[in-house]
């Protein structure tokens, strides 16, 4: 393909979406470096001692969105918005099985690679997911744009585009976002 990466992704996105499974194999080594900088963004903002390194989230959230039958997006946007969301999954899934862990449940599970098992504070993104599920029954929107801004590492712009609104939109939302959230966690702890 002699099209740009961004063009180069959003045409294996169409092949996928439209049966082609082999567009996956073309399709990782394109998205990689994006989601590996999304994965290590907000493994970054964890706090110290967070067990999920960016490597192994990164492939987690890859072996989700593969299992889509048949994904449908428009534009590569759609796609690491997408990407966004799982790893919250993935990441929120980690912290309660660290969280049952420490309170006796279940067996280990077979670490990932990249993992290390010091002191983690799966509480921390558990009560951030909880508090954005709850932003999200209040405004989606809202929720939505943080969402794409801390888990998928999207700028204003890129927000504004993907979610069809203005910039400054997209601006306000965050500011009264993170002032709910803030909120939220500070009556949580």
């Amino acid at each position: 393909m002699s099209v740009g990466p961004s063009g180069e992704v959003t045409q294996l996105l169409a092949m996928w979406a439209d049966g082609d499974r082999a567009a996956l194999d073309q399709l990782m080594p394109v998205v990689y470096a994006e989601l590996r900088k999304i994965a290590g963004g907000y493994v970054h903002r964890e706090r110290g001692g967070h067990t999920l390194q960016p490597t192994a989230l990164v492939h987690e959230a890859w072996l989700r969105l593969v299992k889509q039958e048949r994904p449908a997006f428009d534009h590569r946007r759609q796609f690491f918005g997408l990407a966004a969301q799982v790893m919250r999954r993935v990441l929120v899934d980690h912290a309660r099985a660290a969280k049952a862990d420490k309170r006796g449940g279940g067996l280990a599970a077979e670490p990932l690679v990249d993992i290390q098992m010091p002191d983690a504070r799966p509480t921390d993104l558990l009560a951030l997911d909880q508090a954005l599920t709850r932003l999200a029954r209040h405004n989606a929107r809202q929720a939505r744009v943080i969402e794409l801004r801390y888990f998928g590492g999207l700028n204003v712009e890129e927000m504004a585009e993907t979610l069809g609104v203005s910039p400054a939109t997209i601006s306000r939302d965050q500011k009264v976002a993170e002032a709910w959230l803030g909120h939220e966690l500070a009556d949580a702890s």
